[in-house]
């Protein structure tokens, strides 16, 4: 596959973008304060709307609602899984065995893990809210699977047969959580997860070792 051109350019936002890109963020940060203050069922879609400076038709023209503000971050994730599999594989590591396809799959991981933990004191005040609401942590569940779903397609762009390519995703959300259990803080999150896939991988090896 060809590489990207250095002088290619990304054509700048317009006036509209930009103000509507301005306005999801100040959503975004608003229920995040909200939900901070009060937990997630004292507020309304009209408190975030509010603290947000926007109307309620702004608001649903990015959500809609409010439990979908949650998860507007994880679309970053799902952006860097789909731009993986958009670029060409490290010509050095075929996918056609488990342990292959699992070992592809770490550095992905470890970024997407790298990512969600920039902002430390989001990442907490979203695993405490996560924590605290029974519907969240489904919700969330349902997008760990979304996430592995998307993984299995990465290894399958690259030739991994389907069987091999959905078990490799799996294990590999199952290293984010476990590193995301065994993690101290989040500052802990890449590193924990990172061990979780050393022993999965030393498993697949008939060692028992770290």
């Amino acid at each position: 596959m060809a590489e990207r051109s250095t002088e290619e350019k990304v054509p700048p936002l317009s006036l509209v973008e930009r103000k509507q890109r301005a306005a999801r963020e100040r959503i975004i940060d608003a229920a995040d304060a909200l939900f901070a203050e009060r937990g997630f069922d004292s507020v309304s879609v009209t408190d975030i709307a509010v603290r947000a400076e926007v109307g309620r038709t702004t608001f649903f023209r990015h959500f809609g609602d409010k439990t979908e503000v949650v998860f507007a971050k994880e679309q970053a994730i799902f952006d860097a899984i789909a731009e993986a599999a958009a670029e060409a594989w490290r010509t050095d590591h075929s996918v056609d065995t488990l342990s292959n396809a699992l070992g592809a799959l770490e550095p992905l991981v470890l970024q997407l893990c790298a990512q969600a933990t920039s902002d430390l004191g989001a990442y907490q005040r979203h695993t405490r809210l996560l924590d605290s609401h029974d519907e969240l942590r489904a919700r969330d569940a349902l997008k760990k699977q979304e996430i592995a779903h998307e993984l299995a397609n990465v290894l399958v762009a690259h030739d991994a047969p389907p069987a091999v390519a959905t078990l490799a995703a799996q294990l590999a959300v199952g290293c984010y959580a476990s590193g995301h259990i065994l993690a101290a803080g989040p500052g802990d999150l890449v590193s924990e997860t990172r061990a979780a896939f050393r022993r999965t991988l030393a498993m697949g090896e008939g060692s028992t070792s770290d």
